[in-house]
């Protein structure tokens, strides 16, 4: 199933529910094509003077590639708690569980005019604070470099910065998102890391939402 079929998909959705979804942009694709997929879909709410990340699994198959479609304006405090209940319900379940399936983001290429795709099935989230000895890279709001320590470097810098370090005992690495960030600022961001970073290292960093 190509992706011009998953933007149709999302257009009758969108006009069958009146609801719609505002996808993060970038100018570059991870993934251009994600095939033998189900959609699942966050929406943003407003309710009274709260915001509400509202989810919708209901045409999400287990044993299909899953593609998350989340509106960009929601904060992740919202965001992740959904994305770890549906991670666990797939990592959980035994009788039609497809080893080879996987998770991913969907985002608009601005420059390729299509839907592209940021996986993240490995990635591990945890809602609480980095444990003491972790060596933690903290993502805050609004800004367009990280923190190590009390160094802001540019993000493109992290593994030279960490590798440059001579520790007794190599640490963790793990990645910290400001919890009040909104996931299209979220998305820019991992696309950063899967370019200059995470595209190096054996196993993905745990992030944390905080």
């Amino acid at each position: 199933m190509k992706y011009v079929t998953l933007i149709i998909a999302l257009f009758l959705f969108s006009c069958g529910k009146k609801q719609d979804v505002l996808l993060p942009k970038s100018n570059v694709s991870i993934v251009k094509d994600v095939q033998d997929h189900s959609p699942i879909y966050i929406f943003f709410k407003v309710e009274g003077k709260d915001t509400i990340a509202d989810l919708n699994r209901k045409s999400a198959i287990i044993s299909t590639n899953w593609i998350f479609n989340i509106d960009k304006r929601l904060p992740l405090k919202l965001v992740i708690p959904h994305v770890i209940k549906m991670q666990d319900k797939k990592r959980n379940e035994k009788m039609h569980q497809n080893e080879e399936s996987e998770n991913y983001y969907s985002y608009a290429d601005s420059v390729g005019k299509n839907l592209a795709f940021m996986p993240f099935t490995k990635v591990f989230y945890k809602t609480e604070r980095p444990k003491i000895g972790n060596f933690v890279v903290y993502f805050k709001k609004g800004k367009q470099q990280v923190f190590m320590g009390n160094k802001e470097i540019k993000i493109l810098e992290i593994l030279k910065q960490f590798y440059s370090i001579k520790f007794e005992k190599v640490p963790d690495l793990v990645f910290l998102f400001d919890k009040d960030m909104s996931y299209g600022e979220y998305i820019q961001y991992k696309i950063l890391l899967q370019k200059e970073v995470t595209y190096n290292l054996d196993r993905l960093p745990v992030e944390f939402i905080f």
